[in-house]
């Protein structure tokens, strides 16, 4: 049955790779991505995002495999006959030219008429708000507002894909935040595919309605940001997305809807839920992962039967204006951080340095992880 809340498949990979010599920096990708979306490759330096993307944009030809965008078979085109265009990193802005010239550049390269030329720059330039630096050059211009003028310049051209290349590394963290939400505002607006390659987990998990995790040129996960934060299919996926904590253990009971763990760290048995991607058999090697904004700190044993609960030291602590991170020790010498919103204006801490404190978390807050990378 069709999921009707999933966009139609616009994109389409299939068993995509790309060697280079003996090295494969792409193997055998899949995926689908639907029109309109504000999709995100997600991983770390060398996984080969970006060689994917530029496969996407015509730079480099696939080893094997096929690529199609809306409908039409684009793997051996070149980039100039592709319904895309491409935002890179560096933004590649001419120097030389101001702004309005800069975004009209690829127009007046392919001879549109010079009047239909004036009301799209006009059309694109209000979009990115740059109505009042049109006729700066860009060594007068902010770091976001270049943002805007590549943006701008690979908006003009109309795609029906815009592949985009880290394109908020080089901003500062405030103006980097700022500008995830005029990128989503502007994408919304549009209706234009967004295909974002990062390496930054918070912009992803912001910008998109769906990502995928990739490593050493596999996608690992595809999913929207809450299904990857919140049921992490595989170690590496919960490890690289935010923090976590893990804790190995055995399977050592099944119910219904739950498990019994052994995890010595924990001091034992400890329950999690099992849900309907969770498959374990009694006696398996398997992982607890437990995010630190699911862990409650106290000075008194939690009273709560079924949680899991862990006594310990708190051996340091920072703080971050709208929470403090804390990492304590447990009795099995285990550290593990917790995390605690600051909900009131206080200069107090909640606790100090060596504070003896209980750890505690719901069933239902740990993921269940098999035994694996």
């Amino acid at each position: 049955m069709t999921d009707p809340t999933k966009p139609a498949d616009f994109i389409r990979i299939r068993n995509v790779s790309k060697h280079f010599g003996d090295f494969v920096a792409v193997d055998g990708v899949n995926l689908d991505i639907g029109k309109s979306e504000l999709f995100s490759i997600l991983g770390g330096s060398g996984c080969g995002k970006s060689t994917l993307l530029r496969m996407m944009a015509g730079f480099e030809t696939p080893t094997s495999g096929t690529i199609e965008i809306d409908g039409v078979d684009v793997t051996n085109q070149p980039p100039y006959e592709r319904p895309v265009n491409m935002m890179f990193q560096s933004y590649a802005i001419f120097p030389h030219m101001n702004v309005e010239k800069n975004i009209a550049y690829g127009l007046r390269k392919e001879g549109i008429a010079k009047q239909e030329i004036i009301k799209r720059v006009d059309d694109v330039v209000g979009l990115v708000q740059l109505g009042d630096f049109r006729k700066r050059r860009p060594d007068q211009l902010s770091g976001g507002q270049r943002q805007r003028v590549a943006l701008a310049r690979a908006l003009i051209k109309r795609p029906k894909v815009l592949l985009l290349d880290e394109p908020l590394a080089a901003l500062d963290k405030k103006l980097r935040e700022h500008t995830q939400f005029e990128l989503m505002n502007i994408q919304d607006e549009l209706g234009v595919t967004f295909v974002v390659v990062t390496h930054d987990q918070e912009e992803a998990m912001t910008l998109s309605t769906r990502i995928a995790v990739m490593n050493e040129g596999r996608f690992l996960q595809v999913g929207t940001p809450k299904e990857i934060y919140e049921y992490p299919n595989s170690r590496f996926v919960a490890d690289f997305i935010g923090t976590i904590n893990t804790f190995e253990g055995t399977v050592s009971r099944i119910d219904d809807n739950a498990m019994s763990v052994d995890c010595p760290e924990l001091g034992g048995d400890v329950r999690a839920l099992i849900d309907d991607n969770t498959h374990v058999n009694v006696g398996q090697q398997v992982c607890i992962a437990v995010r630190p904004e699911k862990i409650f700190i106290s000075f008194e044993e939690p009273e709560d039967h079924e949680g899991v609960r862990a006594h310990g030291v708190v051996d340091d602590f920072g703080y971050f204006g709208n929470l403090s991170l804390y990492r304590i020790r447990l009795e099995s010498g285990r550290t593990i951080q917790v995390s605690w919103q600051n909900q009131r204006r206080s200069a107090k801490r909640f606790v100090e340095w060596e504070d003896k404190v209980w750890v505690s978390w719901r069933p239902r807050s740990a993921v269940v992880i098999k035994g694996e990378s």
